[in-house]
């Protein structure tokens, strides 16, 4: 199940106005954070541009930012909370051996032989590591794979797969 829409990935969050001339304060979610000011507009979920930086300057954990877009102090604060999106165009590319783990949703779920289990409906992470949410079967069934090298020894995004050990690990058929 190859998602052909525009994918947007998280990059930062509004968190409020910065004074009374319009500044804006973000907070970055890049490894490297003053990296979420190479990307251009940074947008909304939708892909709307929310925030053009003209310029930042840091400020404990967090940038003050001086938009291009004009925007009073309340206006800036309604958005608090607001998270800011990039095309996942603009993200360079991912280095050997490793991915983004937004390319993940979607991907085909195969067995070692091959064959189609199913597909990846979404990567979730509660504190413990990754967790696949795979959908398998007729009836669109999930079940929770942990993101292992065990459980998935094999994962090729640009042919649009990955492979599971062993999903009868995984499987709960005592409700049935």
């Amino acid at each position: 199940m190859s998602v052909t829409k525009t994918k947007y990935i998280v990059v930062g969050s509004i968190l409020g106005a910065h004074g009374v001339r319009g500044d804006v304060r973000l907070k970055s979610f890049t490894a490297d954070p003053e990296a979420i000011f190479d990307f251009g507009p940074l947008l909304s979920e939708t892909g709307q541009t929310l925030l053009t930086p003209v310029s930042m300057r840091p400020a404990k954990q967090t940038y003050i930012v001086k938009p291009e877009e004009t925007r009073s102090k309340e206006d800036w604060d309604s958005l608090k909370g607001k998270k800011l999106y990039v095309s996942r165009d603009r993200l360079p590319p991912a280095e050997t051996e490793e991915f983004y783990v937004e390319d993940l949703t979607g991907l085909h779920v195969r067995d070692p032989d091959g064959g189609h289990i199913g597909y990846i409906r979404a990567v979730l992470n509660h504190g413990a590591g990754d967790l696949l949410e795979i959908e398998y079967g007729d009836a669109g069934r999930r079940v929770l794979i942990p993101f292992t090298i065990q459980d998935i020894p094999e994962i090729n995004p640009q042919e649009d797969w990955i492979c599971l050990s062993d999903i009868s690990l995984w499987l709960d058929d005592s409700a049935e």
